[in-house]
């Protein structure tokens, strides 16, 4: 069995690669990667593949068995990128596809979310094999800011009292390993979230419990939150976008208690004091 794993050079499709070199023989994985160069230490075989280059896909996927295909970076071109790699691994003769959707997709409220639905469409018409990991929030969203909080004085966010049940990095690749090397998967959507939601007020508690410092949280509106984000460097698109986000996590879009995600890695996801522990000491 071959599996490539596209977005090789991002931080999760690393992870993936990582643990599935535990689990099956390093020859038998590819990376994929727009720059190989940067995906050179993985220490398997890497192959060119641009999202906008069909012809890269079209080489790239050329005896894969299986493809995970981590979704596109790119916001607002995610639907004809993905549409692209599902096209080539059609051609090539790919037999299955596992894809890293949204939480809830079909009914999120998130700008994000159209786009993983008409990448789910177009998985749905290919004829192809395929799993649906709609992944939650990432933790490391929240926890990365941590440092800079704690010099701060305050966690700032828009999220008011929304529940988030956010796992790491971590525990979504173990989910992917587990599906791109088990079986029963195929025609799955799995909603994947962390075990225990949070308030941001709960993180600011931890960070304050774990520093013995007082760390508030402060909820401010959309438009002062990413004015904040805006002045410590964020760019003024994004930073418009996060405010955003975080108003949908207020409305209850990052909370799922399905616990789907620690039964596929098959132990509990890692708690927030863990995640913050790790920030911290970063």
């Amino acid at each position: 069995m071959t599996i490539a794993v596209t977005g090789a050079t991002g931080q999760l499709g690393r992870m993936i690669i990582q643990k599935l070199k535990q689990k099956i023989a390093p020859g038998e994985i590819v990376a994929l990667a727009r720059t190989p160069s940067k995906a050179a230490a993985l220490g398997v075989e890497v192959r060119e593949a641009d999202y906008e280059k069909p012809e890269t896909l079209d080489r790239a996927l050329r005896g894969v068995e299986t493809l995970m295909l981590v979704s596109s970076s790119e916001v607002g071109k995610r639907a004809s990128q993905h549409a692209n790699v599902i096209a080539a691994a059609k051609g090539a003769g790919v037999k299955r596809i596992v894809y890293t959707s949204l939480l809830h997709a079909d009914t999120s409220p998130m700008s994000l979310a159209p786009e993983h639905v008409q990448t789910e469409a177009a998985l749905k018409t290919s004829g192809i094999a395929h799993t649906i990991m709609r992944n939650g929030w990432y933790t490391e969203n929240y926890t990365v800011p941590v440092p800079g909080a704690v010099q701060a004085g305050a966690l700032v966010g828009s999220a008011g009292e929304g529940r988030i049940a956010s796992a790491t990095r971590n525990d979504f690749a173990e989910a992917a390993v587990s599906v791109l090397t088990g079986d029963g998967h195929d025609g799955k959507v799995y909603e994947l979230a962390g075990d225990e939601a949070y308030t941001l007020a709960d993180l600011a508690a931890e960070i304050s419990r774990q520093t013995g410092k007082d760390i508030p949280y402060r909820n401010l509106p959309q438009d002062e939150y990413a004015a904040v984000l805006k002045g410590i460097g964020v760019p003024e698109g994004f930073a418009g976008a996060v405010a955003a986000f975080d108003i949908d996590a207020s409305n209850g879009a990052l909370l799922d208690d399905g616990r789907q995600l620690s039964a596929l890695i098959g132990r509990p996801t890692t708690p927030l004091s863990d995640a913050v522990a790790a920030a911290l000491k970063s």
